[in-house]
């Protein structure tokens, strides 16, 4: 298996899957030749207009005309249409497709204890730490720190220094809502101009640092109010992607009904719906303060697994491998302060 091989973990199974990983070979090309031999070109393609274009040619003009037979790109994309809102005939688009909504209530069950942190996404998970003194410290590969929060936000920089964070990356083919992984009051939340560049396994591995360059959303919750998950301050921040142009704040307390801005000020509840990726692959970013969280120990013994074959354990020289979770889906729990 060599490098274009890119595997994970089933959570519940533990069967190593094979990613099929979408213009493969494209992004490797842009991130290693194109990069090195031609930075104005490269320049071009992960600009917001670059991938503007890209998006326009894969998902509203070539890919996005509407769909003589609907069930041939689901059936490619692996979707189960019985957790689907919408009927086959109004998925019709991949754009559609790729924005449709689930009854997530019945098909991404969510744990009845208070002290649980969830999934935000249907993803694949890696966990890391910024303190040294970690299993999970991961030095400076997949973002720097201050660049991911802003530079100018050091109480957010204080708050969240040798904390553990959980990053997951969503493919195309996933349901692309995004929920909350934690109940609290938002405190803040701001946005962050940067490039578009691939989340792709190799991209995320180059010294580029897309997860720290790329345009993104940065939220931040104070979960020890009353009600809250008692997990201290927890930071979102959701990263576009090649071909992700926006990321639109949508927060509903009850199914997908009468969505509003996330500002300042607004309670969010676990496992509601609170903003959606249009369109691409893309990632999320959890931010934790240090001895807040503990994370699921499975999960942490996975990403040592030896018989799979991640792009990342290459990049890194030690086991790191993925595990794909669902939404909703417990990672972790909270230890609240006494």
């Amino acid at each position: 298996m060599g490098l274009a091989t890119h595997q994970y973990l089933e959570r519940h199974t533990g069967k190593v899957c094979t990613e099929r990983l979408f213009g493969d070979r494209l992004v490797r090309l842009l991130y290693s030749e194109v990069r090195e031999n031609a930075p104005f070109l490269f320049r071009a393609v992960t600009s917001a207009r670059g991938s503007r274009l890209l998006s326009l040619l894969n998902f509203e003009t070539l890919l996005g005309a509407r769909l003589r037979n609907p069930r041939d790109l689901i059936r490619s994309w692996g979707v189960d249409l019985s957790e689907c809102l919408e009927d086959i005939d109004e998925l019709d688009t991949p754009q559609k497709l790729f924005t449709r909504r689930i009854r997530y209530e019945q098909c991404r069950p969510m744990p009845a204890d208070p002290r649980a942190v969830v999934s935000p996404a249907d993803s694949r998970l890696l966990l890391g730490s910024f303190n040294h003194e970690s299993l999970l410290f991961i030095k400076n590969k997949f973002f720097d720190f201050t660049e991911l929060i802003g530079g100018g936000k050091t109480r957010w920089l204080r708050a969240f220094a040798q904390g553990p964070y959980a990053l997951f990356r969503l493919t195309p083919e996933k349901y692309h809502y995004l929920h909350a992984p934690v109940t609290g009051r938002v405190v803040d939340i701001y946005e962050i101009n940067g490039q578009y560049h691939s989340c792709n396994p190799t991209a995320a591995l180059s010294p580029v640092q897309p997860f720290s360059k790329n345009k993104r959303v940065v939220t931040v919750v104070d979960t020890d109010v009353p009600g809250g998950s008692r997990a201290g301050l927890v930071a979102m921040a959701e990263v576009v992607a090649l071909m992700v142009g926006e990321i639109e704040q949508c927060y509903s307390s009850a199914g997908y009904e009468d969505p509003q801005p996330v500002l300042p000020g607004l309670l969010v509840q676990k496992g509601q719906p609170k903003s959606v990726f249009k369109p691409g692959s893309s990632t999320v970013v959890l931010l934790f303060q240090p001895g807040r969280v503990t994370f699921d120990q499975d999960l942490v013994d996975n990403q040592r697994h030896s018989r799979a074959a991640s792009r990342f354990s290459l990049g890194l020289g030690r086991p790191l491998v993925e595990t794909e979770l669902k939404v909703r889906e417990q990672i972790g729990w909270a230890n609240p302060q006494v």
